[in-house]
């Protein structure tokens, strides 16, 4: 565990502001929630709560269904990060930020469909990374919602130049969100 220098105190309904710096530093956005552990020598430690990351080895098995149905690379998100990639080379996504193309997905609550990308503008990623942005060619983002709030997304790229994605890859991205967004609330 890395200490930070801060100190805060417990206001009277037991409140603890965490200070922005951290919130910025962790992607901790207003309304995001928080799982809280008490580790050894009490110790209090809060921890972002994923529930697409809670899916775990469904949400692989998942995009590995979709990799197989449509042959092209399939991954599901949180509001953070890549937890499950359909493809081989899982280091190239796995683990990594998303972009600002499923942050607008998740922003509208609505399917984005993107063809011929082309490396020039960083708005159209699905990932925060240098080399994908250059290799990714067309992308469907499909976010998935819960009780009205967006808490990830269903992705399928092509890194194949002059393939479109199409209906089938939107249907198909739609499907699977709505699929996870109810196995959320089961």
């Amino acid at each position: 565990m890395k200490a930070t220098g801060i100190v805060r105190r417990v206001d009277d309904l037991g409140r603890v502001i965490i200070p922005q710096k951290i919130r910025r530093t962790l992607r901790i956005r207003e309304g995001d929630p928080l799982e809280i552990f008490v580790g050894h020598e009490d110790e209090v430690i809060f921890k972002k709560y994923s529930p697409i990351g809670q899916l775990g080895d469904f949400a692989k098995k998942y995009a590995d269904a979709l990799h197989e149905t449509t042959g092209h690379i399939s991954m599901i998100a949180d509001r953070d990060v890549i937890i499950a990639v359909s493809e081989a080379n899982q280091r190239e996504y796995r683990g990594k930020n998303i972009g600002l193309a499923v942050e607008q997905a998740l922003e509208e609550r609505a399917t984005l469909i993107m063809n011929e990308l082309q490396p020039a503008d960083d708005n159209v990623y699905v990932i925060q990374d240098g080399y994908s942005k250059y290799a990714i060619k067309s992308q469907v983002i499909a976010p998935i919602i819960t009780q009205g709030d967006p808490i990830g997304a269903v992705i399928i790229v092509t890194k194949d130049a002059g393939v479109k994605l199409g209906d089938m890859e939107v249907k198909l991205a739609e499907t699977a969100a709505g699929f996870l967004a109810k196995q959320i609330n089961v």
